[in-house]
């Protein structure tokens, strides 16, 4: 049997947990390093996935054991090109964040070990071949960031993390009776019970029964993207969360949506995919104009960085349900890039917030004076995440906008919209923040960026600048897999990809 790789993946932070936790309450000086040093161990094993992984169709790292038999439930992991960049990036934002977190002071060895835990879970998640395993993890994440929020965020944390945690329970339970029924559909067909993703993806399902499963995998996966209109308790999980928490949760856990779609609703239903599809690129498209407007009006440093993320994902379902090898290839690469320079502007304004107490654009003001290092990172993270050329937010939104046009053209027109407001929020935002004199004694001697701070946003810089510059090194190994996707829908449905040239009609 080959060395299982992803259960060692998803099992090495659960003992990182462990062992954070049986350190000696007060050394406390041991809690933070000891997990960082610990949380490296997955980087450097996702490092192994990423240099053994070839760029072909199909899953790969696969490992298969029975849990309970006569259900058909087994411990089935396996990753495809969507699943690695995801786990790459988990593995690279967790102990950035631990290393952002040596202001939290309530309870250190439990903020680190749920950190940790949420980190297993999500590995877990892309990785589960196995709907009801896939389902566990899907749920389990939801309990460390919970307390997360609730335990380490600010004033109203408690009414957060419980929205938070209603919102997507509700549409968890709704993805479990369509697990359920997907179960007994397979059992009806073939005689015996299997929640298999490979022997699911076997079942011909009615049209009319694609369209319900459909319905209630699609709203659990909306509300976790969250797409609008259900993505009401995303501003105050962030405003609240602490910044590891924002970082992961933006940089991350949103992208569970988006590899559901991926992984499950286009695979498993394809005529649905088809038929509703331009409802949920209208939903979309909404979100991304929406998000970027409420964006521009915002007050609060990190709720505008927290509305851009409603924005920007709707650019990835906009990539999805465009049905193309560009808009799915863009979309993929987007979830990477969102997470990447999302998760920078979060750690920026959570470091300004321990600075300077406040979140208040109108508090700031010329702390490029104070800090230039500081507002240099931002500006760089600004201009990444409104999609410079040369930087790797370009990528996703370009690949996204042409593989969209090809299908849905006024879709994609719209979209552009998104584009140039985020120009408008982000840098407007700056200005107000970095720009000119201080006029507030508080900013005339702010800290600049330490030894440690700026050693954080040195891989993400490098990531920025490597995504933006060559982004074959993650397309070589994404294109294989939703190439596959297009091809599972074509030879299931009546839709065909149409050939679309930059400069020439689609046909």
């Amino acid at each position: 049997m080959d060395f299982p790789m992803l259960s060692v993946l998803i099992l090495v932070p659960v003992l990182a947990a462990v062992i954070v936790m049986v350190l000696p309450a007060n050394r406390t000086e041991l809690h933070l390093p000891v997990a960082l040093v610990l949380s490296l161990l997955p980087v450097g094993l996702a490092g192994v996935l990423f240099a053994r992984f070839e760029s072909a169709a199909g899953f790969q790292f696969v490992e298969q054991a029975a849990l309970i038999e006569r259900w058909g439930i087994s411990w089935h992991l396996g990753i495809d090109g969507i699943a690695l960049p995801l786990i790459l990036l988990t593995t690279v934002l967790v102990p950035i964040s631990i290393a952002a977190s040596t202001s939290i002071a309530k309870s250190p060895q439990l903020f680190l070990a749920m950190v940790l835990l949420l980190e297993a879970g999500l590995i877990g998640v892309f990785s589960a071949l196995d709907l009801i395993v896939f389902f566990v993890f899907f749920e389990a994440i939801l309990i460390p960031m919970y307390f997360i929020i609730g335990i380490w965020g600010s004033e109203n944390r408690i009414y957060a993390a419980i929205k938070f945690f209603l919102y997507t329970a509700f549409g968890s339970a709704l993805m479990l009776a369509g697990i359920i029924a997907l179960s007994v559909l397979q059992q009806q067909k073939t005689g015996f019970a299997s929640f298999d993703y490979n022997e699911l993806l076997t079942l011909e399902i009615a049209p009319g029964t694609q369209a319900w499963l459909f319905a209630v995998f699609g709203i659990a996966f909306a509300i976790k993207v969250p797409m609008f209109p259900v993505h009401t308790w995303l501003p105050d999980a962030h405003v609240q969360a602490p910044t590891a928490g924002s970082v992961l949760l933006a940089g991350v856990m949103l992208k569970l949506g988006t590899y559901g779609f991926l992984r499950f609703n286009l695979p498993l239903f394809p005529d649905a995919a088809v038929k509703y599809a331009p409802v949920v690129a209208t939903l979309a498209v909404i979100g991304i104009v929406y998000g970027a407007a409420v964006a521009i009006v915002q007050t609060d440093l990190k709720k505008l960085v927290a509305y851009s993320s409603v924005s920007h994902l709707g650019f990835i379902m906009l990539g999805i349900v465009a049905f193309t090898q560009s808009g799915l290839d863009g979309g993929v690469i987007q979830m990477v890039n969102h997470g990447i320079t999302t998760g920078a502007l979060f750690l920026l304004v959570g470091m300004l917030y321990e600075r300077r107490h406040t979140k208040l654009i109108a508090d700031f003001g010329g702390l490029q004076k104070t800090m230039p290092i500081f507002a240099g990172v931002f500006l760089f993270s600004t201009f990444a995440s409104i999609g410079l050329p040369g930087l790797n937010g370009f990528v996703g939104e370009f690949l996204v906008l042409v593989g969209s046009y090809a299908t849905r053209p006024v879709f994609a027109i719209i979209a552009t919209a998104g584009v140039v407001l985020a120009a408008i929020y982000l840098l407007w935002a700056y200005e107000r923040v970095f720009t000119g004199e201080p006029d507030k004694p508080e900013n005339v001697n702010v800290p600049d960026l330490n030894l440690r701070e700026t050693l954080i946003f040195v891989p993400l810089i490098i990531l920025i600048l490597t995504l933006g510059l060559y982004p074959k090194v993650l397309l070589n190994r994404i294109e294989p897999s939703t190439a596959a996707i297009i091809d599972r829908i074509e030879a299931t449905t009546d839709f065909v990809e149409p050939t679309f040239v930059i400069g020439e009609p689609s046909e």
